[in-house]
């Protein structure tokens, strides 16, 4: 018995370590980067309940929810949120449990019932955030017009053959690499929209700067930024 009740201690305390470890990692973020501050207003930017929110100036079209990437701040993605709300989209970013989106995949129920004016909601997300938006999306299509992928494909339990779906990725992508989306193209719908941004990478779907294990880019981060908003605006007028 003794022997047991030190092995349980043991065991306890190594779970106990690998939490600590985990958080203590997890808020190790990339935050935006002074590019994007030099486009954007991160201090202007309207909070609420821990999302960033960006009104467009007219009636919206729809409403867009978009997961960040695994440890990446919401702020990283506001170059891309308020381009796609300066076209009359309103655009959610919210800020998710220790900073994984798969934490959290419900964010966007709670954000759709908040903004329950909004009649027409797609759901995005970048990296791991992507995956967490095809969750959900999987989960809830009566509630969705579509999915917008950035760099990421779903999870092989979210089948998406009988739909439409876009996705964007770049050449030099280190994470997100073509062979991973080409493997994943079976969960896609034959129509789904596959977009490559050449010379981008990674880290530029978001504004965070360089991330580890990511490829060089060869184009700036605005202009991967500028090529992936008027690519998902496209996309958008198509379903409607």
């Amino acid at each position: 018995m003794k022997k047991f009740m030190i092995s349980l201690g043991v065991l306890l305390m190594i779970g106990i370590l690998g939490i600590t470890g985990f958080y203590i990692w997890s808020q190790q973020t990339y935050d935006a980067s002074e590019e994007l501050t030099s486009y954007v207003n991160v201090n202007d930017i309207k909070t609420e309940n821990n999302w960033l929110v960006f009104e467009p100036r007219e009636k919206p079209k729809g409403g867009i929810i978009l997961y960040p990437g695994a440890k990446v701040e919401p702020e990283a993605y506001s170059y891309y949120a308020q381009g796609l709300a300066d076209n009359n989209y309103l655009v959610i970013v919210p800020k998710v449990t220790l900073n994984f989106a798969l934490l959290d995949i419900n964010q966007a129920e709670i954000i759709m019932d908040e903004f329950n004016h909004i009649t027409d909601w797609y759901v995005g997300g970048h990296s791991l955030g992507g995956v967490a938006a095809a969750t959900y999306a999987y989960d809830h299509l009566e509630d969705i017009e579509g999915l917008i992928l950035l760099a990421s494909y779903p999870s092989n339990s979210s089948d998406f053959s009988e739909t439409d779906l876009p996705s964007l990725y770049a050449e030099f992508d280190g994470l997100t690499t073509p062979e991973k989306i080409n493997d994943t193209k079976p969960l896609l719908s034959s129509e789904a929209t596959l977009y490559e941004i050449k010379g981008g990478n990674h880290a530029q779907f978001g504004m965070y700067g360089s991330q580890r294990g990511d490829g060089a880019a060869t184009i700036s981060s605005k202009e991967q930024q500028d090529e992936m908003i008027e690519e998902t605006l496209k996309w958008m007028d198509l379903t409607e």
